[in-house]
């Protein structure tokens, strides 16, 4: 179903917290603690998250207040080094399942259930890149988010 213009591997479990502790520190970051609680929260879910949903359920786990501000640092430093993508209309986040292959994904979101999966065509955001280049901008981001209904949803 989903359109892969290249190929990349998805992880899950263990071997996507191993993944994302080397993109990480590869990146030059440290791997502490937090950052790896906020991750593994993160991957929990199958729907994009808040930093305050996440913050809530850390805080829950912990038995004392994780500051969501401190999550959203978190979960800032996660999209700039690909460990997560930021749903801009919903103002939340999802774990990046492929978190050393970079590239810009294509979001699909369920205006019923929140479901959020995504699809890579490198063809429709090269092109949007390309758009953007030739309007005189640079360091150009696509960020696409299509809405509608999951086949779920739908039936």
């Amino acid at each position: 179903m989903a359109k892969h213009a290249h190929a990349h591997q998805e992880h899950s479990g263990d071997d996507l917290i191993d993944a994302a502790r080397i993109t990480l520190t590869d990146a030059g970051e440290q791997w502490t603690g937090m950052r790896q609680s906020v991750f593994e929260e993160l991957a929990q879910h199958d729907k994009p998250a808040s930093a305050y949903d996440i913050a809530d359920n850390l805080s829950a786990a912990r038995g004392k207040r994780v500051a969501p501000n401190s999550v959203y640092r978190i979960l800032d430093l996660f999209v700039r080094t690909n460990l997560a993508n930021r749903i801009e209309s919903a103002n939340a986040y999802l774990v990046n399942t492929h978190p050393g292959c970079r590239h810009d994904c294509i979001f699909l979101i369920c205006d019923d259930c929140g479901k959020a999966t995504h699809i890579d065509d490198d063809r429709v955001t090269g092109a949007l890149r390309v758009a953007g280049k030739d309007a005189g901008f640079t360091d150009v981001r696509p960020v696409v988010e299509l809405r509608g209904l999951c086949d779920d949803c739908a039936a």
